[in-house]
């Protein structure tokens, strides 16, 4: 039979682990402490404190695949900025150009000679012909959803159950068990009924996303190609294609998130399964972090947004924002695109993730433990069950008090996961025996919680 989690000892260590995190960092528990008194929740952004321990580590410095904390604590990072940092910390060619870039000016609404750079390169690995600039992914996502419903003349979106797209309204939902549209636990103040604005869909279910786009008042489609935040959901043979056939069927416009999914090469699985979709979105990672976003479509797209987006009024259309494009993130951009996320850097960090992912599946077999792993270029994550194969699974899966445990021995012991995933990110700067440091702190962790 396969070994189980004790969860007496599973408590007592998760205990045990907190007080430990207590003892080695009384720097960053003062300042924690302190930071309550201006900063709400104590903390710059509501996500950190999500972090593993009682309160989240302070930062002195990143750099490459380590960071060093006030304790002067330093730690292989595999969360990398949840993607933001995934060419590695501090990268030289962006310090460098952001620099330069500062002296010369920061912004001044007006375009810069690095802004055609960057939209060729895009359109070089993506394959989407015309691009333009926001600070996020998450305002590329609002501004291309206002796109598709002008250019479709129809109301509604259709995402994946338990997808995320940042902050944008649309896509804070979920699929209740009769198929209706309800807010994502946790999501605040929606301003409408989401079922108003959105359809759901399971991902890899392709008969249900026919049945709705049937319905006829769908404008776009937009998707993670595969799920990553709610844990790394692969698709099912010929999913992809079948949502692309599908959509061009009821003239229903597919956008494409990259912002994660650009873990599976240059092009993300845009160019690597050969999507064709009519919009993409990325963000972060392009920037080295800056913070930037971009989106991109088709000319013949583009063809129709020129006619209807160059008149007086244009600078209250929704699209926009005085910073975006600005010449300090088109800088950090050309320089991120110039000398990171190549090629060349994925023939690195994807080996990697794939050792990262051999690590797991050793130790969780050497143990009997009937855990899985799924890996998605250099990003990698392990599941306690068989892989999901839709959003509902992966959250039904989550198990809050071992992803504790497991993040926060990691953590105690020099090791850095994503926060909200057991999931590594690989950068060029990783090396096989920061993956091995993992792999050896991962089996202690189970050896101290798995029944004998």
């Amino acid at each position: 039979m396969p070994s189980v989690i004790d969860r007496q000892k599973l408590a007592a260590a998760l205990k045990s682990e907190e007080q430990l995190f207590r003892d080695i960092h009384p720097k960053s528990m003062l300042l924690a402490q302190s930071a309550k008194t201006a900063l709400l929740s104590g903390v710059p952004m509501p996500w950190m404190t999500r972090w593993p321990g009682s309160f989240p580590l302070h930062v002195q410095q990143a750099h490459g695949a380590r960071f060093i904390d006030v304790d002067d604590i330093e730690y292989v990072d595999f969360c990398l900025g949840d993607t933001g940092a995934m060419t590695g910390h501090a990268l030289h060619a962006v310090a460098q150009a952001v620099s330069q870039q500062a002296q010369r000016g920061l912004t001044t609404m007006l375009p810069t000679s690095d802004a055609q750079w960057v939209a060729q390169n895009l359109a070089q690995r993506f394959g989407v012909a015309k691009w333009q600039f926001a600070i996020s992914a998450t305002d590329a996502n609002r501004f291309v959803l206002r796109f598709a419903r002008m250019l479709t003349g129809r109301p509604k979106i259709v995402v994946h159950d338990w997808c995320y797209h940042g902050s944008v309204d649309e896509t804070l939902v979920i699929r209740d068990a009769k198929g209706n549209t309800i807010s994502r636990p946790g999501a605040i103040g929606p301003q409408v009924d989401p079922a108003l604005t959105t359809r759901v869909v399971p991902f890899n279910d392709l008969v249900e996303l026919e049945r709705v786009l049937a319905i006829g008042d769908v404008a776009c489609v937009l998707i993670e190609p595969a799920l990553t935040n709610i844990g790394i959901v692969l698709p099912q043979d010929g999913y992809i294609q079948g949502v692309r056939d599908i959509t061009r069927k009821y003239e229903v416009l597919l956008v494409v998130d990259e912002t994660h999914t650009i873990c599976a090469g240059p092009g993300g699985c845009t160019k690597l399964w050969n999507i064709d979709p009519d919009f993409v979105v990325i963000g972060k990672t392009i920037g080295g972090g800056i913070p930037v976003g971009a989106y991109g479509m088709t000319a013949e797209i583009a063809l129709h947004l020129e006619a209807a987006m160059t008149g007086h009024d244009v600078d209250v259309s929704g699209v926009g924002g005085t910073l975006s494009g600005s010449a300090l993130a088109m800088s950090a951009m050309k320089a991120t695109l110039s000398n990171a996320l190549t090629q060349e850097d994925f023939d690195q960090t994807i080996p990697l993730a794939t050792r990262w992912t051999q690590g797991v599946e050793r130790v969780c077999v050497e143990r009997n433990l009937d855990w899985h792993v799924q890996q998605l270029g250099c990003r990698a994550e392990y599941w306690f069950c068989t892989p999901p194969v839709d959003g509902a699974q992966a959250a039904a899966a989550v198990d809050p008090m071992l992803e504790s445990f497991l993040h926060l021995f990691c953590l105690n012991r020099g090791v850095l996961l994503a926060p909200f995933h057991n999931m590594a990110l690989m950068s060029p700067f990783h090396s096989a025996a920061d993956v091995d440091k993992h792999t050896e702190v991962f089996a202690l962790a189970l050896d101290a919680i798995i029944t004998a």
